[in-house]
């Protein structure tokens, strides 16, 4: 048992000063809000399909798909090979249209579809969720933070003070720097925890007798090698029907609807240096959840199959307790990169839909307007302290943290892409129609994702919802879409729009 020790922590130090510094650099020459919020449209494609890479994947992909890996087996990559054609989607249905004019956030062509309420009300629902889902991000990166700290500060403190820490120092050159500050350091932390799961892979083949070619065997005759499973099962979230249906649906929500990632396509030169960039990064993810997918599957051999409370603290704890003196350090910081890319991310996309989509329609205000760039600082700033006081709210609990935040996002996505959808392929739509079925699809999705805390805490209603909790979470963003877009179709054909209306309301 290795332990943190000074050289881990001069390690972890020195990439925290490192990454901080390099944003504050990076965003040394902020003219304006699009120089802040879209990097003036000139990141290359390589860096920005390393930025969305860096972005989605986070911590949880370090911390939580290890332990999917450990109490399942590799059936996750079914859904990640949904993510790759989600991405095809996006690609060709929805990023020509987000390149025909200078726009800085997604939800601006709603309104030039349907209205500004429509604008409005898709951007507060995406800051919400947004602010939910990654607040559970941000405390799940502090999980080995706390397991090192937690034998020099008292246990309660322990978290607590990991979150404050990371949180603080995001904030700091996220603030000052901006999209280039995010995309930048985001190259450097995606190229750390790479590093720190190939090591990882690395160290387990020394720990376990025979190596790497022990720990498949025995994963193998467990069953835990399987990835494939063909059965139809809508309470089996890892199949290849939910994998490549529900996951492909998730991933053309989260690349086509959300601002966090749209923001990042954004920023690249072209629409063919983003289309590069986004079906590029799917291919780079599923090499990546593999990577350390096959982690968890050594360390269930590592650890002999030991059972543990909560699978999201197994990885820590092999990183703290065996990992060799210098390269717990590298691995802590690796997680700490993940997360970090992950908040200074999502820190900007709020404070860009929050400044575009909130304060400018109503203020009346240009984005030019040099006190503009300095209310999106100030959103900034604000969205910080919020992401990291969520985090500092949240409690942990037997499910993998990825599965929660997954969730989260899922029961809102379907009901953005939907909205998209219509506004795309239905001409008859209306602002009415579309917001009555973001609306109504929202809603439903919100009873079918808590459909399963709603039986417990009402066992009699079980029969009733029995069906809604069995939904397994893949499943959510394709249900949620077809009930908008339903809702959305019939509204616009039972009451149609009066003769002379205009289809397509103006900026």
């Amino acid at each position: 048992m290795s332990g943190f020790t000074l050289l881990d922590a001069i390690v972890l130090v020195a990439y925290l000063a490192g990454t901080t510094a390099l944003g504050v650099w990076a965003g040394r020459r902020q003219r304006g809000t699009r120089d802040y919020f879209v990097a003036g449209r000139q990141i290359p494609w390589w860096a920005v399909l390393f930025s969305i890479v860096a972005t989605e994947t986070s911590a949880l992909t370090f911390i939580s798909i290890p332990g999917l890996a450990y109490t399942g087996n590799l059936g996750f990559l079914q859904v990640v090979a949904g993510y790759i054609l989600g991405r095809i989607g996006v690609a060709l249905l929805l990023l020509p249209r987000y390149y025909e004019g200078e726009i800085v956030t997604v939800y601006t062509l709603l309104q030039q579809r349907f209205g500004l309420a429509t604008r409005r009300l898709t951007s507060i629902v995406f800051m919400v969720t947004r602010a939910l889902a990654d607040s559970v991000r941000i405390f799940a990166t502090a999980i080995p933070v706390a397991i090192i700290i937690g034998d020099r500060v008292p246990r309660a403190w322990a978290m607590p003070s990991a979150i404050l820490i990371l949180g603080m120092l995001t904030i700091i050159y996220t603030w000052r720097g901006g999209m280039r500050a995010v995309v930048w350091t985001e190259l450097l932390q995606a190229g750390v925890y790479l590093l720190g799961g190939v090591s990882a892979l690395v160290v387990l083949a020394g720990a376990v007798p025979g190596g790497w070619t022990a720990i498949l065997d025995q994963a193998a005759a467990a069953g835990k090698l399987d990835a494939l499973d063909f059965s139809f099962d809508i309470s089996r979230p890892h199949t290849v029907w939910a994998g490549l249906i529900g996951g492909g649906f998730l991933s053309m929500a989260s690349h086509g609807a959300d601002q966090l990632i749209v923001q990042r396509l954004l920023s690249s030169k072209n629409l063919r240096e983003a289309r590069r960039a986004i079906i590029g990064s799917g291919i780079v993810v599923f090499g990546q959840m593999a990577l350390f997918l096959f982690v968890g599957i050594g360390l269930w051999v590592h650890f002999g199959a030991q059972p543990f409370t909560t699978p999201d603290s197994i990885f820590p704890r092999f990183i703290v307790e065996q990992m060799p003196v210098g390269l717990t350090g590298l691995l802590v910081a690796a997680i700490v990169a993940a997360m970090m890319s992950t908040q200074s991310a999502t820190i900007n996309s709020l404070a860009a839909a929050s400044t575009h989509d909130i304060y400018l329609p109503i203020t009346g205000r240009s984005a030019d307007d040099p006190r503009t760039f300095q209310v999106g600082r100030r959103f900034a700033l604000a969205w910080g302290v919020a992401l990291t006081g969520g985090a500092l709210l949240f409690r942990e609990q037997g499910t993998p943290v990825v599965v929660v935040a997954l969730g989260i996002a899922s029961f809102t996505y379907g009901g953005l892409l939907g909205v998209f959808f219509l506004g795309n392929f239905w001409p008859r739509a209306r602002q009415r129609d579309a917001i009555i079925g973001l609306s109504i699809g929202i809603s439903t999705m919100t009873f079918v994702v808590f459909a399963r805390q709603l039986t417990a805490a009402f066992p009699g209603m079980g029969e009733a919802l029995g069906p809604f909790a069995r939904i397994a979470w893949p499943w959510y963003v394709l249900i949620g879409t077809t009930i908008t877009i339903t809702v959305g179709v019939a509204t616009s054909l039972l009451f149609p729009a009066r003769t002379g209306t205009p289809p397509t309301p103006s900026t």
